[in-house]
């Protein structure tokens, strides 16, 4: 399988910020629901990030086995993947922003997570040596991966120009 392309220089902007605080729950399809808030405890919006086993990618996303000379993504929206593990710092920084572009762009892309503490093959099989290591795959191109901890503006500008074709 080719090695997928670098970001531009956002790419590797690490952010010093620290993690937004959201009351996490477990969802039954194995997705991780953010419940935000107001000040009168009702729910404003239920935004989702997938989390992804190797089965999963290989049947949502791209199966590397069947075609690895060629990236055939197989999902019908645009998705980024977040290689992360849970004792990472500017993961835990990464993960509220996630969240958040979840709710905000909910309906035109899939936003995936795989720990990769748990699939390391996975990891392997894409050359993860840093996280989080993020993942923008458009459809009918080839994806791009970027490394580090982004700010949400940085995201936000690779959905709108990367995976959605928004100017």
């Amino acid at each position: 399988m080719k090695k997928a392309t670098i970001l531009t220089a956002a790419a590797l902007i690490f952010i010093m910020a620290s993690c937004g605080n959201t009351n996490q729950k477990k969802v039954s399809d194995g997705a991780e629901a953010t419940k935000e808030t107001n000040t009168t405890n009702t729910e404003i919006s239920m935004a989702k990030t997938i989390h992804l086993t190797r089965a999963d990618f290989l049947a949502k996303v791209a199966n590397y086995e069947t075609n690895p000379e060629k990236w055939v993504y197989l999902g019908d929206k645009p998705c980024i993947i977040d290689f992360y593990a849970d004792w990472c710092g500017p993961c835990k920084m990464v993960a509220p922003i996630l969240e958040e572009l979840a709710a905000e762009y909910e309906g035109e892309i899939y936003i995936y997570k795989v720990d990769t503490e748990a699939e390391q093959q996975l990891a392997a099989d894409f050359g993860i040596r840093s996280i989080p290591s993020i993942l923008f795959c458009p459809m009918g191109e080839a994806p791009q991966m970027a490394q580090g901890a982004l700010p949400k503006d940085a995201f936000k500008q690779a959905i709108n120009e990367v995976l959605l074709k928004k100017s």
